[in-house]
């Protein structure tokens, strides 16, 4: 059965600069929990390069665009040794707007995430909205609906925080 999670963050950042920041697969172990000890094992890099001028600073950076692999290496439970590997695959990008990632193989039956990215002013304020939407499906039928219930849910749910709070602080909120 699938599932779907969302989750929102606002910053005070342009556009360009959040996306980038995104769009760049070696901050991804970046933004994951401590101890999920996240490692960017192995990177086919299919860029785009992007470049901007916000406020006289220019903003330039190779983005991974569609096409692109990434193998991550990351535990499966914290504390203990044993780790998983994620192999995902950017299925489409729209610099500065979107970019959609996808299993190719990994620990659910499908994962599907796009990563929407919108100019948004707050009480007059320029910015950001960063919008994650997830559908997943954990597999294995009705232990895996039980185990999403149970655990995998409330683990995307704390892996999104501690990721909004770890954006915050490298990107300078």
């Amino acid at each position: 059965m699938k599932s779907r999670f969302e989750s929102e963050q606002w910053l005070a950042q342009p556009v360009e600069k959040v996306f980038a920041f995104f769009a760049d697969p070696g901050n991804l172990p970046r933004i994951m929990p401590p101890a999920m000890d996240a490692k960017l094992l192995n990177l086919k890099l299919v860029s785009h390069e992007m470049s901007s001028r916000n406020g006289g600073l220019a903003v330039g950076s190779n983005v991974a665009g569609a096409g692109t692999e990434m193998v991550l290496s990351f535990r499966v439970l914290p504390g203990l040794p044993w780790r998983g590997r994620w192999l995902a695959r950017i299925a489409e990008c729209e610099i500065n707007h979107f970019f959609t990632d996808l299993q190719v193989k990994g620990p659910f039956k499908c994962w599907h995430h796009r990563h929407e990215f919108v100019s948004q002013a707050r009480d007059g304020v320029p910015g950001t909205l960063i919008r994650d939407v997830v559908e997943y499906e954990v597999g294995f039928g009705p232990l895996g609906t039980l185990a999403d219930r149970l655990f995998v849910r409330r683990q995307l749910r704390r892996t999104f925080a501690w990721r909004q709070q770890a954006v915050r602080e490298l990107l300078g909120e």
